[in-house]
């Protein structure tokens, strides 16, 4: 079998991404390269201009005693290439003749030249505007092979100016560092883009075989298949996305166990009163049937349809709740005269229970801010619940009280109580304490019902002692 080859599709994850690394490479070296380099040259350019502007500074005393004081040319020409070292730049000393015509535009001999014998080709243009303002001027003039900063030094007599220094300096060197470091540049980017490119096709790579696993994943998950919980690899997005993944799966598989277990206690409940309801109608088809016997036929056959009837409504709210489409009218009610209602419902299942209920109310009013249907439904709930899973001649009681701002209405019973384990799992949906009696679907609706009206349902249990509490707002929520 050959290995699998990584896909280089421009729309893949993979490539994108070490293409975009290769891009940020790119561009960064680009600035440097067309805009940094660039500002580099002209800032060395400028500092040697500022150099040169100090050494003809620093030249001008020497010069105008030498030539005030009427110096031979011999130890002139010595002069000036001495000043010419020391400014690191070749110096023409000029002499201003009278100006012919009286025009402005003034005229030059050159006196001495730090390179005795070369041509003589200077910006005498520079040394004109020295000449006319008394002042220093300078000038760069750049070059693609190299750049030339040129000064004109006016030297005063008697607050005209006699003579003009002209000084001019290479900036080859300059060039040259901004070409290295250009070459430079050139190279570290070939190697910068290379090690992009080779570090983001791995860093991308590693990032896509994530992202297939979970793809894969997802695909069998959506396909009905079980998957085993995948690795958390690293603490970051991804990592967070494969742990979402993992609670969702776990969920999905308790939502399919639940699933499950409510067809099969679903089959069982509805299975029951089917069959008994048939056997009951075959029966009675018995002509020979004693009016008492049909009689307590019809008793047992009015039972399993009210089971049925409850089995009904409770898959009916429970759906509703699912779907979010349980409507909630919620207003003030007086708890305890609501849990005196209910109790009066249920006090013929209370005498077949031979249970003694002990109401306990408060003289004044229990007002909650809920939907008086929705917390009747949950009372009965937790009072059928209380009968249901007791033996029978337990006694209950059932209170209502104001707690801090809070309704609460507690059914508490004298039975053996419950596990921890199955405290729990209480109010998980088809889960029954003792495996066998009801759907397991009241508590669950119960508390649902509860939190969407802003309450809890509460629970504390140890032999002998059972109690459920609903607590409910005392008044709306301030906006």
């Amino acid at each position: 079998m050959s290995a699998r080859v990584p896909s280089l599709r421009p729309r893949s994850l993979q490539t994108r991404l070490a293409l975009l690394f290769v891009g940020v490479a790119a561009l960064a070296f680009s600035i440097i390269f067309f805009y940094v380099v660039p500002q580099l040259r002209s800032e060395l350019e400028a500092q040697e201009m500022r150099d040169l502007a100090l050494a003809v500074a620093a030249s001008e005393t020497t010069l105008q005693s030498a030539l005030v004081g009427e110096i031979a040319a011999r130890d002139l020409d010595e002069l000036v290439r001495s000043v010419a070292d020391n400014a690191e730049a070749d110096v023409t000393l000029l002499s201003v003749r009278d100006r012919s015509g009286g025009g402005d535009e003034a005229a030059f001999t050159v006196l001495s030249d730090s390179r005795a014998g070369r041509q003589i080709n200077e910006n005498f243009e520079l040394a004109r505007q020295a000449a006319r303002t008394r002042r220093v001027q300078t000038l760069l003039s750049p070059s693609a092979v190299a750049s030339v900063g040129q000064a004109a030094q006016p030297i005063l007599y008697r607050g005209q100016a006699n003579w003009v220094a002209l000084y001019s300096r290479s900036l080859a060197d300059v060039g040259q560092t901004v070409r290295l470091i250009r070459n430079q540049v050139a190279v570290a980017t070939s190697i910068a883009l290379l090690v992009a490119m080779l570090g983001g096709y791995a860093i991308a790579r590693m990032l896509a075989r994530r992202v297939r696993r979970l793809e894969e994943a997802a695909r069998r998950v959506a396909s009905g298949e079980s998957v085993e919980p995948l690795p958390v690899d690293a603490e970051d997005e991804l990592g967070r996305l494969t742990r979402t993944f993992n609670e969702m799966q776990a969920q999905l598989a308790q939502l399919d166990t639940a699933r499950r277990d409510f067809i099969a206690t679903a089959s069982h409940e509805l299975r029951t009163p089917i069959f008994s309801l048939g056997g009951f109608i075959e029966l009675l088809q018995d002509e020979e049937i004693d009016p008492n016997t049909r009689e307590e036929f019809l008793t047992a056959m009015r039972g399993q349809v009210e089971r049925l009837q409850k089995l009904a409504v409770d898959l009916l709210d429970l759906s509703r709740l699912d779907a979010g489409s349980l409507q909630l009218q919620r207003e003030t009610v007086d708890i305890g005269d609501l849990a005196r209602a209910i109790v009066g419902e249920f006090m013929p299942a209370v005498s077949n229970h031979r249970t003694a209920l002990d109401l306990r109310l408060p003289p004044g009013e229990v007002e909650a801010f809920c939907d008086r249907e929705r917390v009747a439904q949950i009372m009965r709930i937790l009072l059928d619940n209380a009968l249901r899973h007791t033996p029978e001649g337990t006694s209950v009681a059932v209170t209502a009280a104001r707690r801090n701002g809070t309704a609460e209405f507690t059914v508490a019973d004298a039975g053996p109580g419950l596990e921890r384990e199955a405290i729990d799992q209480l109010f998980e949906r088809f889960y029954t304490a003792d495996g066998a009696r009801g759907s397991g679907l009241g508590l669950a609706i119960a508390k649902e019902l509860a939190e969407r009206m802003r309450g809890r349902i509460e629970v504390a249990s140890r032999p002998g002692a059972t109690a459920f509490t609903l607590a409910l707002p005392g008044e709306p929520e301030r906006p």
